[in-house]
């Protein structure tokens, strides 16, 4: 079922449920996409991650989003060519115009029909925004399982950190600057 929330306060958007914008892309690896090392290279992998992601944002908030970070980006086995790669993406949590979007790879032989693997994560910050490229408002994410309620809390936690360590560098970066360390 795909229907939005309704929020009773005027001029709030309705929500919608986590599963209406959440998708799967699924890529199989070439030759072309891989390293030195012959397995995959990071950065396609990073790439599939941006465009799924990217789906999920732009389906959630109704328009354009656009990247405005990655965290904890972990690769945690490699993937080679064959591999059939599968990015699930789905929205963890959402602010004004911000959305939390969280990825997992998943990869499998394509020629073998053993289970498909965790091969890596990330989390990714998209802001939604209008012509002009100026924020716009999204509506607010509904967690619908248990294990959403999980990733929207835990989410939660990574924006505050996200937040306390921007604040952070930039503390510090004013205290040197005053104390005429650093350089313009």
């Amino acid at each position: 079922m795909t229907e939005l929330v309704t929020n009773s306060q005027e001029g709030e958007l309705a929500g919608k449920p986590t599963s209406v914008s959440r998708t799967t892309l699924s890529h199989i690896m070439t030759a072309a996409d891989t390293n030195l090392l012959g397995t995959v290279h990071g950065g396609v992998i990073m790439k599939l991650v941006d465009d799924a992601a990217g789906a999920v944002a732009g389906r959630h908030s109704g328009g354009p989003a656009v990247t405005a970070s990655m965290d904890e980006m972990v690769f945690l086995e490699p993937v080679r060519v064959g591999d059939l790669v599968h990015v699930k993406a789905q929205v963890n949590w959402t602010g004004r115009s911000s959305m939390e979007v969280g990825v997992r790879v998943l990869a499998e032989r394509w020629n073998e029909s053993t289970p498909a693997q965790q091969v890596g994560s990330a989390y990714l910050v998209f802001a939604a925004v209008d012509e002009q490229g100026k924020p716009r408002r999204v509506p607010p994410v509904v967690p619908e399982t248990e294990r959403d309620k999980r990733r929207y809390q835990e989410a939660q936690i990574r924006r505050t950190h996200r937040l306390a360590r921007r604040r952070a560098i930039k503390d510090l970066r004013e205290r040197r600057a005053a104390e005429g360390l650093d350089e313009a």
